[in-house]
Formats: structure tokens, sequence, C-alpha cells
């Protein structure tokens, strides 16, 4: 039997400022938040029949507070699919709540390269529903 992709950790400097970012931009909701140990976990509110955390579909993600601060482009990104929208509205929405554009050497593509408000880059696509 083969492992399941449950949960991505990311470090930062804020777990509770990223995980509302991200909560705001998957519509997710914090399922667990630990102040003393600086460690914040989001998920899909609506959790399949039959499941149970953690190992919800989609995967969890959880914020870990670190000492150092990012330095080089992340060597694994979150891709966005909008499922209600256009790609560009989608941008422009995830420009209000705090992401910022950037350039990674990704010339022109069918995809926004963004970064979240820790510099942690993504990447929205032409939308695509699930």
């Amino acid at each position: 039997m083969a492992g399941k992709f449950t949960e991505l950790a990311i470090d930062c400097s804020d777990p509770a400022a990223l995980a509302r970012f991200w909560c705001a931009v998957l519509d997710y909701e914090v399922l667990e938040e630990d102040e003393e140990e600086g460690v914040v976990s989001i998920g899909s509110p609506a959790v399949p029949e039959g499941k149970s955390r953690p190992g919800p579909v989609p995967p969890t993600l959880t914020f870990a507070r670190v000492p150092e601060g990012k330095t080089v482009k992340n060597r694994l990104h979150i891709d966005i699919n909008p499922t209600d929208r256009e790609q560009a509205d989608e941008v422009e929405r995830l420009l209000a709540l705090g992401a910022r554009r950037a350039d990674v050497g990704q010339g022109e593509t069918r995809w926004t390269v963004l970064t979240d408000p820790e510099g942690n880059e993504f990447c929205v696509l032409a939308t695509r529903c699930p």
C-alpha cells in the first residue's frame, strides 16, 4: 500500500497571519492552533463522508514558526486553480488579499506567479473546474 499526501508543512515567521491569508485563498478554516509551539493547521471545512482528520481530502496546510527567513526560491510550490472565476479575476482577488506578483524567470506562460505575504511563490493556473 502507498502513502497518502495529507499535509503540507510551511515554515514561516508568523503562522497565524499566513494561515489567515491561505484560509482566504483556499476557503479553508483553522483546524488547530498552538500559540506556544507556533503552529497553525488549516484545512477544508467540508470533510468527505467516511473520512476524518487528519488526512482529509484536500490536504491540510500547517504553518510552523521558524527563526530564519526565506532566502531562495521555493523548491516546492502550490498551484491554485480558480473554479468560479477567470484566472485574471482570481489573480486580482489574491492581490487584494496581500499576494504580490513575482518574476522567477518564468517568461511568457499560461500561469501567473505570485507570492504570499512571506514571499512563498505559488501559481494561479487557467480556470479549471475540479
